[in-house]
């Protein structure tokens, strides 16, 4: 939604929700009212770097923000990561230096753009690729199991985009991309299945295809580029994410290849022609961790999805997604972006060296303007949510399209009405999540409610998915209100999670009443404080690990936020 749809929805809630709240001395099933939320966050291995005044720390956006593409507009650069089933969707940052970036939007951000439904968060919107040309911004993307392929446009990047045009022919495909040659012809090269019965469980290829920016429509022959991968006789899995360059008159072409796990890499091809015939490098990946020990301090794994962008002064730098993992393969962070420069040696890109290990702090592009950003996206930092505006900040997400309005921004708090879905319901609850962007970070925020009805609660979430989340919050129990812990591990533990923790309270608290979870890697703390008392602590060293995506699956991330559920809610 656009800042005003949020806004005027909002508005709408608030009176259905204003009907329905009843006066302290006769509760009903009232507004959960927020007035703050802080999120705070830092990495070890960050505390120990020292940093000189032209650097820059990796990853540049922390958390769930995978599959970066990345486009430059005359000064200024522009990248989109994937969101899935997420909504909004597919957030756009600017920046003029590539180090620091600021959301301006979400490219999907009306909920009759597409259609998520009760698809799983780990479907939705793959691997978006944005690119710029004579005044038009466009993004290409697929919706899985949702629609297929699609293209979006806009003149401002900040928004609006236009609706999708579907595009039928890329038949089974997924990431596509668009590339627009200095003769104006326009392609589309894409992941797709193979032009034969496929010979191993992974065997995919690329295709390419000619398009109109006109009618955004394909025409003309689809041509395999790419058959499996760099080397068949390897067996390659998973040839995705492609996108073509044109450098020194030649037509360079890379692309994903190993999947998204720790074999992950980038391969490059070159042809003389757009539509091939491509030759692999003899020096692939040029991009990868997978060769380094897995035994390492602090490692970063997963490199792959890159995309490549030159300066104006002809510098080349790369975007690309990796992982951070504090134990066996083990994040909750998601797959995040960061920045490299690209080396080119003998008319081929080189990103990393074999055995070489991607820095977490580098010399910085040389690149006027550059300061630092008020909101930073990496590194250590603390962002405050007063929940003061007139819309909710960009940066903050929903489970799936909003088929009714349940939430408002009033008075400095955000209000969100207590509904009968529930965080495992594979549905659209009451909740709004951030992701948690550090291995150590905490979110903390305030509160107040009246859970006047058997199981009713709000409070605070952090969420992997609708299978695997904790949930601190005050509740009503049997026993009466109480602060409690729920969590859920996975799809046996049922739709509303296992207790952990309970801790009754003699009366619902009339003034705010505080909530914290902390992260340290696999584990969590969770505390509360009530009005005019000290934090209590109510579960220290749970644990987390099954909130990584190694239990969970999937590709998204960690997301906190606020959460509120009545079983007799609209």
């Amino acid at each position: 939604m656009t800042k005003h749809a949020f806004a005027v929805l909002g508005l709408v809630a608030l009176s259905a929700c204003a009907q329905q709240t009843g006066s302290p001395e006769e509760p009903s099933i009232t507004t959960a009212r927020f007035e703050r939320f802080v999120y705070s966050g830092s990495d070890p291995v960050h505390e120990d770097i020292q940093r000189g005044p032209n650097t820059y720390l990796n990853p540049v956006l922390g958390g769930f923000y995978p599959d970066p593409s990345n486009t430059r507009a005359d000064d200024d650069y522009f990248l989109v990561t994937s969101t899935f089933a997420y909504f909004p969707g597919l957030p756009v940052f600017r920046s003029s230096d590539l180090v620091n970036w600021e959301q301006i939007g979400n490219a999907v951000d009306r909920p009759d753009q597409v259609d998520f439904g009760e698809l799983g968060l780990s479907r939705g919107l793959f691997a978006p690729a944005i690119e710029f040309h004579d005044g038009v911004f466009y993004i290409f993307n697929t919706c899985v199991d949702c629609g297929g392929n699609f293209v979006i446009t806009a003149r401002d990047p900040a928004g609006p985009w236009s609706d999708p045009t579907w595009l039928p022919e890329l038949v089974g495909g997924i990431d596509p991309a668009l590339f627009v040659d200095d003769d104006g012809r326009a392609y589309v090269v894409n992941n797709g299945p193979p032009d034969r019965t496929p010979k191993y469980d992974g065997h995919r290829a690329v295709w390419v295809q000619e398009f109109d920016l006109e009618t955004l429509t394909t025409f003309g022959p689809r041509t395999v580029l790419i058959d499996g991968g760099v080397d068949f006789s390897e067996q390659p899995v998973w040839i995705e994410g492609p996108h073509i360059y044109k450098v020194d008159g030649r037509y360079i072409l890379t692309a994903a290849e190993g999947g998204t796990a720790e074999n992950h890499s980038q391969v490059v091809l070159a042809s003389d022609a757009p539509m091939g015939p491509y030759t692999p490098h003899g020096d692939n990946p040029f991009l990868t961790q997978r060769d380094l020990p897995r035994d390492r301090a602090n490692p970063i794994t997963s490199a792959g999805h890159a995309d490549l962008v030159q300066t104006p002064d002809g510098d080349w730098w790369a975007t690309f997604l990796a992982v951070r993992p504090y134990g066996d393969d083990q994040y909750n962070t998601g797959r995040e972006t960061f920045l490299m420069p690209v080396r080119w040696v003998d008319g081929w890109p080189r990103i990393t060296d074999a055995g070489e290990a991607i820095p977490y702090v580098a010399t910085a592009p040389d690149l006027p303007g550059r300061a630092a950003s008020a909101r930073p996206m990496g590194g250590p930092f603390t962002r405050i949510d007063e929940f003061d505006g007139t819309a909710m900040d960009p940066e903050w997400m929903m489970m799936r399209n909003p088929r009714e309005t349940w939430w408002a921004l009033e008075g400095g708090e955000l209000r969100l009405w207590p509904r009968a879905a529930g965080l495992g319901d594979n549905t659209n609850p009451s909740y709004f999540g951030r992701r948690q962007q550090h291995m150590n970070a905490r979110g903390e925020l305030t509160l107040q409610f009246v859970p006047d009805t058997l199981g009713a609660r709000a409070g605070l979430a952090v969420l992997q998915n609708d299978d695997f989340w904790f949930f601190i919050g005050l509740e009503m129990t049997e026993e009466g209100p109480a602060v409690r812990l729920r969590q859920r591990a996975g799809s046996g533990q049922g739709n509303q999670g296992v207790v952990l923790a309970t801790r009754l309270l003699d009366a619902v608290p009339r003034s705010p009443l505080s909530l914290r979870v902390t992260a340290r890697g696999a584990v969590y703390d969770f505390d509360y404080r009530l009005p005019d008392g000290d934090w209590q602590t109510l579960m220290q060293d749970a644990d987390g690990s099954h909130l990584s995506t190694r239990s969970a699956g999937g590709f998204v991330g960690v997301t906190m936020g606020p959460h509120a559920y009545s079983p007799n809610g609209g």
